[in-house]
């Protein structure tokens, strides 16, 4: 099959996670992460735009369950180090790191269903 002579796509549209309870999962998001909702439809459906992506979650069901460690979200931080201490103050789960590699700054966290959350600041 001959590839595309331009390309398809030009950004990612959004990124969707499946949250067993929309309500803590929304405390989570805005409350701890400090996100703000663009879209909601009647709390099963709920967005968050986040520079040109946009973030959704949505209640789980049979096909597509909360923490099944679907796709990963990373978030570009403004300042690491305070993000860090306000995760840490907050107690949200740290998965893994604060890590350094050569290109940024980073650490895996977990939001409520288990669905991992890159932060992450470039050098």
């Amino acid at each position: 099959m001959p590839s595309p002579s331009s390309p398809l796509f030009k950004d990612v549209a959004f990124v969707v996670y499946p949250v067993a309870n929309v309500k803590t999962s929304r405390s989570f998001y805005e409350d701890t992460l400090g996100l703000k909702v663009t879209a909601n439809w009647d709390d099963q459906w709920v967005e968050y735009d986040i520079g040109a992506g946009t973030l959704a979650i949505t209640s789980a069901d049979e096909k597509h369950r909360a923490g099944s460690h679907g796709a990963t979200l990373a978030l570009e931080v403004v300042d690491f180090d305070a993000t860090i201490a306000h995760l840490k103050a907050n107690a949200v789960s740290i998965a893994d790191g604060p890590f350094e590699s050569p290109a940024c700054r980073g650490c895996i966290i977990r939001d409520p269903d288990g669905n991992e959350l890159i932060v992450h600041a470039r050098k």
